[in-house]
């Protein structure tokens, strides 16, 4: 009797297996982006001691934001022209390269230049994320997953404080780089297995014959942008950086303002521009990508100054001070999955981005009203933060999928990058300048006659969350211009074609723009 052959395992089921392998992958390297973008926050002292050199340790921590948020827009570029398979694996195997080398540095300098190519790699990671999830899956699916993505971003940023002071404490600061390498290896061979080669957004006619684009990198525009974003962030930061005497508040402003102004005009005129001003022209576009700006600023704001507070004034340890940040963690989290269904039910953008706007601002104000009624109660600082973690939640899958279908298929990449690029610029110049802001009003308070250090703290605060609501304000404003009709799937949707999941046609923003 012959026995029966055994029954292959069905087509469908082997694609989604291997779409399920190259997701979990995709998260694994968002979450260790994300965590290094904090994790140094409670080592830096420890480095200090550890390493030789006069090199300030907080360049450490700046070097690598500072390398993430001048990327971006490069990375979402290349990802039009070439393709998001090669471009993030680019970008895996530069964080892997420079987590290697920052956890093997023997001088301050070292770690600064390690941080700076770990940066190059997860500027990349921020944005090539979403941008194949986009392509890698039909219309109606992305705001399921692109909601777990905004969700895992924001909760992994949050713990990267707490896992950083946990292992300085208990092991070593290395360990915070030593570990992303073994995971790192594991992403990076899962996505060379398992994710497809998607095709480049690029329009066939922008092409040699030999499949390479025919379209050249903007590399003026990207040194433009370098420019601009690398001085604006030192000048914030010009303080606690400790920069050069040469190096004055003047020049830098001068060189900020002037490679701005050279980034726009040669964006205006140049052919293959790095980030197309066009974009901006659809209402919609610039309105998600004002409140990814918002969102940066709401994000860092609460993850610095709510544990400072906490740590500074009530003298907390650090590990209680990071478990008052639950609210706002689980609450993002559930909320960005929350908003991908409320989209994919026909919420209109517009409706849904308001409510969530209203409740970033509303967040803020009650911590401004906590400051001056309660500031001795953590309990009720972390309920203050239930509204602020559940609307940022909510905006996050909106911003990308809202400019994701406002842009053209072709500027895909940079049309996804831009909102992640301001997203992190807001965080890292908001909160410096709102750090900025804090120092001043806390030394205009301990110069009173019989100022009380305590309530000097709060006050100071408090002002940094009547400035950060202020901010959420340019949100709801922004919210106006979202789509006031459903996302639904535009009429010309044809099938994908084999090898290419993003079929034409699915870039258009139905509704008014």
């Amino acid at each position: 009797m012959n026995t029966p052959p055994p029954l292959a395992t069905p087509p469908a089921a082997t694609a989604r297996r291997t779409t399920a392998f190259s997701l979990a992958a995709l998260m694994l390297m968002l979450v260790l982006a994300a965590l290094d973008q904090t994790i140094l926050s409670t080592a830096l002292p420890s480095m200090g001691r550890d390493l030789p050199g006069t090199v300030p340790p907080a360049w450490a921590f700046s070097a690598y934001l500072l390398a993430a948020t001048v990327v971006i827009a490069l990375y979402g570029r290349l990802a039009d022209m070439y393709g998001q398979k090669p471009v993030l694996l680019v970008s895996v195997g530069l964080f892997l390269v420079g987590s290697l080398a920052c956890a093997t540095s023997q001088t301050m300098l070292q770690l600064v230049l390690a941080r700076a190519l770990q940066g190059a790699g997860g500027g990349g990671l921020m944005t090539l994320t979403m941008l194949t999830v986009a392509a890698m899956l039909p219309l109606q699916e992305r705001g399921r997953y692109q909601a777990l993505l905004g969700g895992v971003y924001g909760v992994a940023t949050m713990f990267g404080p707490l896992m950083g002071g946990w292992l300085t404490e208990h092991l070593s600061w290395r360990w915070a780089f030593g570990l992303n390498v073994p995971l790192a290896v594991v992403a990076f061979a899962v996505l060379v297995a398992t994710l497809p080669r998607l095709q480049a957004a690029t329009a066939p006619q922008g092409h040699h014959r030999s499949g390479q684009p025919s379209a050249p990198i903007d590399i003026a525009g990207a040194l433009l942008l370098a420019g601009a974003l690398s001085s604006t962030l030192l000048l914030t930061q010009a303080e606690r950086l400790q920069l050069p005497t040469w190096l004055s508040t003047g020049l830098l402003a001068s060189v900020a303002a002037l490679s701005a102004a050279g980034f726009v005009l040669w964006q205006r005129y140049t052919v293959h521009p790095l980030v197309p001003l066009t974009l901006f022209v659809t209402p919609a576009y610039t309105a998600a990508a004002t409140i990814g700006l918002v969102t940066g600023v709401a994000l860092y704001a609460a993850v610095v100054f709510t544990p400072a507070y906490l740590q500074t004034a009530l003298h907390l340890a650090p590990t209680a001070a990071a478990w008052h940040l639950l609210p706002l963690m689980a609450r993002l989290t559930a909320a960005a999955m929350v908003s991908g269904r409320l989209l994919r039910a026909r919420m209109p953008a517009k409706r849904l981005g308001g409510a969530a706007s209203l409740l970033v601002w509303a967040g803020f104000a009650l911590l401004a009203l906590a400051m001056e009624f309660t500031p001795t109660q953590p309990l009720v600082l972390s309920a203050c933060l239930l509204p602020l973690g559940v609307g940022m939640g909510l905006l996050f899958p909106i911003i990308t999928m809202v400019s994701q279908r406002a842009a053209p298929a072709a500027w895909m990449g940079i049309a996804t990058a831009v909102p992640v690029m301001l997203r992190s610029l807001g965080g890292a110049v908001g909160v410096a300048l709102l750090a900025m802001l804090l120092s001043h009003w806390l030394h205009a308070a301990m110069a009173q006659p019989h100022a009380n250090p305590s309530a000097a703290g709060a006050h100071a605060l408090q002002m940094v969350w009547v400035c950060a609501a202020g901010t959420a304000l340019l949100g709801i404003l922004a919210c106006r211009w979202l789509p006031a009709t459903p996302m639904a799937l535009p009429t010309n949707t044809v099938p994908p074609e084999p090898g290419n999941p993003h079929p034409a046609g699915t870039a258009g923003l139905v509704g008014p723009r």
